[in-house]
């Protein structure tokens, strides 16, 4: 075998441009299965990383438009939810699975107001101390406001990471006194960056306490929505039909509507659904790239029937000095294979260097299989095509192959 691999060698030093755009082809064929994998990855992990940043367990309760408007008079409009909505979902009887229930309600059009610096933050939330972890946010500095503030009306806030760029300068601004459309609220925390969710900067935000904020720009009565936090993901469905069995009593449909006047969002299933969607776009883009091995093995095909034509002369000496069969087949299955190993080795560097940079704005995150998947495939490739022209050569007939000009 070690003389059939040095043979095989020499033959392809032989022809060194031809055997190099051979390997050429196949380790773009490797390296572009590598790659796209890993940007089939990356983009899911993205995608749940954004997803799972918006809260630990998550079920988001909204109101959705109803015909009559039962709390709230004639006309289309909404069943409003209301805090004692939330209060009735933290009931470790009738609902078990719930950890925690957070009334959120959004004030618009805020300015905040700090030395003669004015800003606008993309969100201005009010809330309980649930909505902190609800959310997942921790602290870079500072703390989040408490159960008694919350209760005691204070006027206390926190602010995140863009916030604190764009209104002090990036300047820590625990116990600094903005004013929030005219009214004092001081400054008690600082989050840690939560980057964009793909639609908004998650940084861009403020929080501050559900009365706080409805003493000072909301005005009392209905929430925006309500962030339920189930105990666990494994407990989340259970949580969804405890939630929705406690406020279907609470905010009945319209008479004569078959809807529900309310809707529970199941972060869970959204994860399920977009890591769906992203395995099959992972798969799609790994079978797009294998043509490209599959075409490089084509190119093997290619390179051994030249080689076969080309050396007839040498088949022919050597079945004529006691060669069998099996030696001619060997001999160029092993270049066919060996082609196809350095086209794979080759590819799989490309791939993983390529990997290191972010492509069409996403960082691509290498999958182990991808790379012993491509570099296999691409020695099956080389062995496959490379069969039909050794076997071409191993059935030569020494006479004929010695007359061949």
């Amino acid at each position: 075998m070690t003389e059939t691999v040095r043979v095989a060698l020499t033959g392809l030093s032989a022809n060194k441009l031809r055997s190099g755009l051979t390997i050429l082809g196949l380790m773009i064929g490797v390296g572009s299965v590598i790659i796209l994998v890993a940007v089939g990855t990356g983009s899911s992990a993205a995608v749940q990383s954004q997803i799972e940043a918006l809260g630990s367990n998550v079920l988001l309760v909204q109101s959705t438009p109803s015909l009559g408007g039962l709390r709230g008079g004639g006309g289309a409009t909404v069943a409003p939810l209301t805090v004692a909505d939330a209060n009735a979902l933290v009931n470790r009887f009738t609902a078990p699975d719930v950890q925690s229930a957070s009334p959120v309600v959004n004030a618009n059009g805020v300015t905040l107001t700090y030395n003669g610096s004015t800003y606008s933050p993309s969100s201005f939330v009010g809330s309980t101390p649930t909505y902190r972890t609800a959310r997942d946010y921790t602290m870079a500095s500072g703390s989040w406001f408490t159960a008694a503030q919350e209760k005691q009306h204070t006027r206390v806030a926190v602010v995140g990471p863009t916030v604190v760029s764009e209104l002090f300068g990036g300047a820590n601004p625990v116990g600094a006194t903005v004013q929030v459309n005219g009214t004092n609220f001081q400054v008690v925390g600082v989050t840690d960056s939560k980057g964009s969710n793909g639609a908004a900067d998650q940084d861009d935000v403020v929080i501050a306490p559900l009365t706080a904020v409805q003493d000072t720009l909301t005005g009392y009565g209905n929430v925006d929505s309500i962030v339920v936090q189930a105990k666990s993901r494994d407990q989340l469905d259970a949580a969804q039909t405890e939630v929705t069995n406690i406020l279907t009593p609470l905010l009945p449909a319209a008479p004569g509507s078959t809807s529900s006047s309310f809707n529970v969002v199941n972060q869970g299933s959204i994860l399920q659904a977009s890591s769906s969607t992203s395995s099959v776009f992972t798969t799609l883009l790994g079978e797009v790239a294998a043509i490209s091995l599959i075409v490089g093995g084509i190119g093997v095909m290619n390179i051994m029937l030249v080689s076969v034509t080309e050396r007839t002369r040498e088949i022919g000496i050597r079945k004529a000095v006691g060669a069998r069969r099996s030696d001619i087949l060997v001999q160029f299955l092993v270049e066919a294979v060996l082609v196809s190993l350095f086209g794979g080795l080759a590819g799989v560097v490309f791939g993983v260097i390529g990997s290191q940079f972010r492509i069409a704005g996403v960082h691509p995150v290498i999958a182990p299989y991808s790379i012993g998947l491509a570099f296999g495939a691409s020695v099956l490739i080389g062995l496959f095509f490379g069969t039909y022209p050794a076997g071409r050569a191993a059935a030569m007939r020494p006479i004929e192959a010695l007359r061949f000009e």
